[in-house]
This record gives structure tokens, sequence and C-alpha cells, in this order.
């Protein structure tokens, strides 16, 4: 299981030229006017992780195959979009479908790249989005409404604990928030909450693009979105897309790598985008390792043995007896499996054994 990013903001922020460094693809056409993404594209993106490497040269494997993320580049919004301005409703159903959103904001200067609202403000133009977002939630919620009461009037109890989360959402979204600032207290109203699927309940990553000298250490309008998202708690990343555009195409690792160090850059922005994504999804990833094929895999975290076995195949999880497991560190300082074996590190989990980060695993189950 990877997870699902929508990149959004508006129109020229930079959006399409993030896609193709995250995609490494030409997908996506960078032009400078509003809307010259109408189709959301989506790149599939294998996430870099040195650990599955290891492991595969360890086990000899003859085949690596990294866990893939999907990053869907969506139509830039304006205002007005809940109500069917730009392409307002296109927009809207496109980001329902992602599992978290990627908020690019402009934070670089450049007369020859016109800005939609004519005045470079990433907050307002942060605040602009999420505006629509929200009237779009408070229209989708206010519609739900008489269905509700008709099955109240029934009698119908679970009908009476949506209203009341509805009721709640509204009167957070109509006081100028999002629906993600909701603290549910406990697993149920979690459920109920989700259930209503809110485009603003969706966790969101802002990502600043910068000038090049404003990569590592930003400048005054980052600094304004920083405080923004410490306020929502929402991790930030700054990146010069049209730079990170440029390492993309560098096919040899090692001169990428000597690329970035010039910059001052430990890695690239995929590579922040992606462990930001992953903590901002509370996402794990566990490896398979053979000598054909060491495979990185992705759960949630807190998922347990079955449910991780059922990612590879639903028979996995229906069949589940137990699960060989070994870390990550262990696999390595004992040279693979066999080693793991000889000094008693290899552990057999049962059903309710709750899957680590790193973990290779290997599973029993019945046919």
């Amino acid at each position: 299981m990877g997870f699902k990013c929508g990149i959004v903001g508006l129109p020229n922020v930079g959006k399409s030229t993030l896609f193709n460094a995250l995609t490494n693809t030409a997908q996506a056409a960078a032009a400078n006017y509003p809307f010259c993404t109408i189709e959301p594209n989506v790149g599939q993106v294998p996430v870099p992780d040195l650990r599955l490497n290891n492991l595969a040269s360890i086990a000899g494997s003859k085949e690596i195959i990294p866990t893939q993320l999907s990053f869907i580049d969506i139509a830039g919004l304006v205002r007005g979009a809940s109500k069917g301005e730009g392409l307002g409703n296109q927009f809207l159903g496109n980001i329902r479908e992602v599992d978290a959103i990627i908020h690019v904001v402009r934070c670089f200067v450049n007369d020859d790249i016109t800005h939609v609202e004519g005045v470079i403000d990433p907050i307002a133009d942060a605040e602009t989005v999420e505006t629509e977002l929200m009237l779009s939630d408070l229209e989708s919620l206010e519609k739900r409404k008489a269905g509700l009461e008709r099955r109240i009037r029934g009698q119908d109890k679970e009908a009476k604990v949506i209203s009341d989360m509805v009721e709640r959402c509204l009167s957070v979204l109509e006081d100028g928030y999002p629906a993600r600032t909701i603290k549910a207290a406990d697993e149920d109203e979690q459920s109920t909450l989700d259930n209503l699927q809110l485009i603003t309940t969706k966790p969101v990553l802002y990502v600043c693009n910068v000038n090049e000298e404003d990569t590592v250490n930003g400048n005054e309008l980052t600094k304004r979105v920083k405080e923004k998202a410490i306020i929502e708690n929402a991790p930030i990343v700054l990146i010069c897309a049209s730079l990170e555009e440029e390492i993309a195409q560098l096919d040899d690792p090692e001169e990428q790598k000597e690329f970035l160090a010039d910059l001052g850059l430990g890695e690239t922005g995929l590579g922040r985008v992606i462990r930001a994504g992953y903590d901002l999804l509370h996402l794990i990833t566990y490896f398979t390792v053979g000598p054909k094929e060491a495979r990185a895999w992705t759960v949630t975290q807190e998922t347990k043995a079955p449910q991780a076995a059922g990612v590879i195949h639903t028979d996995f999880e229906a069949g589940f007896i137990r699960a060989e497991t070994t870390s990550y560190d262990e696999f390595v300082e004992f040279n693979g499996e066999a080693g793991v074996k000889d000094v008693g590190k290899m552990r057999l989990e049962g059903k309710e054994y709750v899957v680590a980060d790193g973990d290779i695993l290997h599973f029993r189950f019945a046919n």
C-alpha cells in the first residue's frame, strides 16, 4: 500500500513543474498561463529506500522492487471554484480522490511568471484554496441534513450520531476552520467524521516553491508559511521546483549526489516530500527478501501481521498462521536470514503482532 497525494494550488505556483520533478517525466505542461493542466496527470513514483538495496545485496536478490506512490497533478484552482469558476467542479472532484494534499505555494519572485491574483502572497494563496474547499464541504454537509432529519424522525439512532457530527463540522467550517481541526473523542467518533468524506479532513503538506538560493534557508515568504503550518500542525518542505526538475534528469546517482552536495542539499525534493508524506499519513515500510526479489511494502502504523500479509495477497491474510520476523538492523548485522537464525534472532510472531518499520517478514499461511 502506498499513498495517493494530490498536488494543488493556484495556477502558476509551480505544481506541474514539481510534478515533473517528482515523477521524472514531462507529462505535465509547465506553461506560463492558467489552466495549463486540464486533466489530472497521475505519476507512479518508486519510493527510494537505501535499506532495500542493502537487503538485496545481502540476500543476492535478482530483482529490487520498491513500493510505489501516486502523485496527481490537479488543475489549478481559482477564487469561486466551489461555485464552478474556472475548473472548479473538476478540481473538487479530483481532490476528493486523494489521501493527502500537497499544497504548493509560491514563495519566489519572478516578473516573467505571472500570478493569477497579481500579488505574490503565499498565505493569501493558501487561504483562497482552503476557503474554496471549506465552502465545498459546507455545501456537501447542508445537502445531508434533510435526509438525516427524516431518519431521526424514524428513530434511527445512527442518523442522530451522524447528524451531531454534521452540526459540529458545520460550526467549525462556518467559523473559518477546516474539518481536520476537529479532535475526535474516540475511534467511533473518528470513524463517523471520516465517513463524511470531507475534503478539509485530508491532511496537508505545504510545499514552498522557492528560488534556488532560498532552498536551504528559505526567505521571508517561507517564514510566513512556516508560521501558518505550525499553527495547523502541518509539515512544510522547501523546494525549488525548477531545480528539482533539473536534478531529476540526471541518470547517474553519483552525479546527482554531487550536484546536491554542491547546492548544500542532502537529498532530493522527492526524498523530503516522501518522508514528510509518510509522517503525515502514519505510514511504515516492511520488506520481503529472497534470492528472487527484495521488495518493499507500505502499511499504516499499528498494522497487525495478518493485515500486513493481506497487502501482498488476500489469501495470505485469510490463511495467516504466523510471520517469521527479523529487524532490518539484525538482518544486516548477522548478514542475512541464515545468520539471523544461527544466533537465534528470528522470531515467530502471531496474529496480534504489530508490524514495525524495517521488519523483514516471511508469512506462513494455510492454503
